[in-house]
């Protein structure tokens, strides 16, 4: 979760300027490949851009469908480095709680077979006990509760992830669109 966090900050992923820069630096033609490169550097939108205009200056006669395929492999390598860990998460959200569960019903089988006694029916040492019982019912319970605590906030974190993860796959595929039609523009 911190590592998400961090990994997904608008700065690191789409800074809400840096088309506009981009469009602004290469007005009449593909900037020079420094610039090209500290665009790469500057986040994961970056990377995109900068592989269109790449693409255009090693191809000045590239077609449409070059640039725009161009476009959208790195998109989808952009795209699946930002989802990353997002799986294991939803993993453990579903997983905990069957295992807490789990543990809760090993519990209940250790409970039960231990007011059991030596097998006399209400008649044992152990089997006589109804707060031994409960207590023993409320600590196996505690694994249930234990699996809740930890699928309960990895599902609100992984839904979170996801709808960020989705906000900047949008923002980059416009912002993909609006690069290929100015690189058309720039060709010529």
């Amino acid at each position: 979760i911190i590592e998400r966090f961090v990994s997904l900050q608008t700065s690191r992923v789409a800074p809400p300027t840096l088309l506009e820069e981009a469009m602004t630096v290469s007005r009449q033609s593909v900037p020079p490949p420094d610039v090209v490169n500290k665009l790469a550097m500057n986040s994961a939108l970056g990377e995109v851009l900068a592989t269109g205009f790449r693409e255009l200056s090693a191809n000045p006669k590239a077609s449409d469908e070059d640039l725009r395929s161009c476009l959208e492999g790195k998109g989808r390598e952009v795209a699946a480095r930002l989802q990353r860990y997002l799986a294991a998460l939803a993993t453990i959200a579903s997983a905990a709680p069957l295992l807490g569960l789990l543990g809760t019903v090993v519990g209940m089988i250790e409970i039960f077979g231990a007011q059991m006694g030596d097998g006399a029916i209400g008649g044992g040492a152990a089997g006589s006990n109804p707060v031994q019982l409960a207590q023993g019912i409320s600590i196996a319970l505690y694994n249930t509760a234990f699996g809740l605590m930890v699928a309960i906030p990895a599902l609100i974190f992984w839904r979170y992830f996801r709808a960020r993860v989705d906000a900047y796959l949008l923002t980059m595929e416009l912002a993909s669109e609006q690069l290929f039609r100015h690189l058309i523009r720039i060709r010529g």
